[in-house]
């Protein structure tokens, strides 16, 4: 069941990009989006945290330290991805978001975390040439140079979220909930300040089609909630190592779904430099005789 658990948590957290492309059609705007996306979450994952005791024993600098990533870094994370959505295809976002994980370990190398090896330097070339041919399309106008380099953000402001939730201290549950609901807090502030002190959230438009909020609350309770609830389920019972390999199912539900739903294609270039990124995942992630090369899996909990 751990493995099962650990692919339904990859395949929500990859639809997550098509609802998100299904609420901007209807309508729905990115500031609308991720506040409505937090705000759903952190509500639920608070609830469900309290009620298996996910809080008692934090000290307040553990509380501090995960609304802080939430307001810090989260927020930018996904206010850069869910921005790149806007502008190019879900499936290009998927594949230059999912560097992350290689670049984490250059990171953890360079920081002196975790020593270089001959597979970490593959990996590392892998990746850049495989980020390489993705962003060829650029060239032919299959996408926006700004969309890709906002992907690009993404995936190095998650890097950074990454590499300091390595070092909190903090219950995965726990740090989920509050991570979210820290995110939700810098959207309302930043909704309140648009707003130029008018009605509450006046800067924040909410005037979309009624089919938008479906599509946010399949983003905020299956892409969000039940994807962190089912990866920790999964995790618990097949280790971070696996539940690392497995998830590299997340970019391939994000292609196949994009072109079942919107009509996406890559190039034959593009669908290389993909397989490339993903190759460069495996090797990364994949554990050796010697050690495991997961990185902390709080990378995991709140995915894009």
């Amino acid at each position: 069941m751990g493995a099962l658990f650990c692919l339904l948590s990859a395949a929500a957290f990859g639809a997550m990009a098509v609802f998100g492309k299904l609420s901007y059609n209807a309508g729905v705007s990115v500031d609308a989006l991720l506040l409505v996306r937090f705000g759903l979450a952190g509500v639920v994952l608070l609830t469900v945290a309290l009620a298996r005791g996910a809080f008692r024993g934090l000290s307040r600098h553990a509380v501090l330290v995960g609304l802080g990533m939430g307001v810090f870094g989260y927020a930018a994370q996904a206010g850069l991805y869910f921005s790149a959505l806007a502008r190019i295809d879900a499936s290009l976002v998927a594949l230059i978001l999912y560097v992350y994980p290689v670049l984490v370990m250059a990171g953890a190398v360079l920081l002196g975390r975790e020593r270089a090896s001959r597979r970490r330097v593959w990996a590392l070339g892998l990746a850049l040439a495989g980020i390489g041919l993705v962003l060829s399309g650029a060239a032919t106008g299959h996408f926006g140079m700004l969309g890709a380099l906002l992907a690009l953000g993404a995936a190095i402001v998650y890097t950074v979220y990454i590499l300091t939730g390595d070092r909190a201290d903090v219950p995965p549950l726990a740090l989920a909930a509050l991570v979210c609901t820290g995110a939700f807090g810098s959207f309302l502030l930043t909704g309140l300040l648009r707003g130029g002190g008018g009605p509450l959230l006046s800067g924040t438009g909410f005037d979309f089609a009624p089919v938008g909020w479906l599509w946010l609350g399949a983003l905020s309770i299956v892409s969000t909630v039940a994807a962190i609830l089912l990866f920790f389920a999964g995790m618990a019972r097949v280790g971070p190592s696996v539940a690392s390999i497995l998830s590299i199912l997340e970019p391939v539900v994000t292609v196949v779904a994009a072109a079942a739903v919107f009509g996406e294609h890559l190039t034959a270039t593009q669908w290389f430099g993909g397989a490339l990124v993903l190759s460069a995942v495996l090797i990364v992630q994949w554990p050796s005789r010697s050690a495991s090369l997961s990185p902390r899996q709080a990378d995991s909990l709140v995915s894009s």
